[in-house]
């Protein structure tokens, strides 16, 4: 098994019904798909890896060796469970860059404005698939019209590790969010996905953007699409490349299946999600990252339930 590849470009010609049948079945079964030919420059994405490498060389890569987790793995011979082996930064459109590797915040603000452009063309596919009017999922994750929506890029290195065996690259989790684009690295593999009880490797293939469905798409699909569990294994050899953009909800944005996709399901089957404000599922979240979902919507359920009260 293999996660789905397709060809973003197809949607514009002949093959468009195949293209849409293909990425609907990608978010059904599998909750993540590689996309190639999607619009990003070639040339953008090579100064990417170049600014981002030369960044953890410059500004990372001597703090990580003498941290807490690096010491923590020498000294215990135990499994570190709570701990990822990563290095990470994030970001936002006002938030504080790195500023001492030569043209990493020219190349990043290019690039975040191209990940956001294709957020958004996919969120029209699946409205579209979904049946929905077109701008949908784009309107209610911006809690109405406008540009309200989180939109967060992690700049994340998975640095060669002594010993894999005892520390995660990253734990396993669903991820909170709407869609999740990934540029991760062309050579040095580690991010699995689980499906049907196998964890299966996301094959590190040259300049394709990873796309997986998070947490709210699921809410709103009224489980159509599925957020789907992953992970990333460490590794001694290698240090992986990993940058992946959120295109999250407001905070303030009101959560629910839509209605349409309520009156599709057997009638006899109660609304399986519930409704609720994004910032209260964060609240859950941050807590429950590593833990199974439903909990989570749980949680959320009876929050608004409370305030019902």
């Amino acid at each position: 098994m293999a996660i789905p590849v397709i060809d973003f470009s197809k949607l514009n010609g002949e093959e468009r019904a195949k293209t849409l049948a293909q990425i609907a079945n990608a978010c059904e079964e599998w909750g993540f798909f590689q996309l190639v030919n999607h619009g990003i420059p070639e040339e953008l994405l090579e100064n990417v890896k170049e600014v981002s490498s030369e960044f953890y060389k410059l500004e990372r890569e001597e703090n990580f060796s003498h941290s807490k987790l690096v010491n923590l793995l020498d000294e215990t011979g135990e499994k570190l469970e709570n701990v990822d082996w990563e290095d990470v930064i994030t970001l936002l459109d006002d938030n504080e860059w790195p500023s001492k590797t030569h043209g990493f915040q020219e190349t990043m603000k290019e690039y975040r404005f191209e990940l956001k452009k294709l957020a958004e063309k996919v969120m029209e596919v699946m409205d579209e698939n979904l049946g929905l009017p077109k701008g949908y999922i784009k309107k209610a994750f911006n809690d109405g019209e406008g540009e309200n929506a989180f939109f967060g890029t992690k700049v994340s290195h998975y640095p060669p590790c002594p010993h894999p065996e005892r520390v995660n690259g990253l734990r396993a989790h669903t991820d909170a969010g709407c869609v999740i684009l990934l540029f991760q690295d062309d050579k040095v593999g580690g991010l699995q996905i689980l499906k049907d009880g196998q964890w299966i490797d996301a094959q590190p293939l040259p300049n394709t953007i990873v796309i997986n469905t998070g947490d709210q798409i699921e809410v709103l699909s009224n489980g159509q699409y599925k957020s789907t569990w992953h992970r990333v294994l460490s590794s001694t050899e290698g240090n992986r490349r990993s940058i992946a953009s959120f295109y999250n909800p407001s905070l303030k944005a009101t959560i629910a299946p839509a209605p349409q996709l309520v009156e599709k399901t057997n009638p006899e089957v109660t609304q399986t999600y519930p409704k609720f404000v994004f910032g209260d599922y964060m609240s859950v979240y941050v807590q429950q990252k590593f833990f199974p979902k439903e909990p989570r919507f749980q949680a959320v359920r009876t929050m608004q339930q409370q305030k019902k009260k």
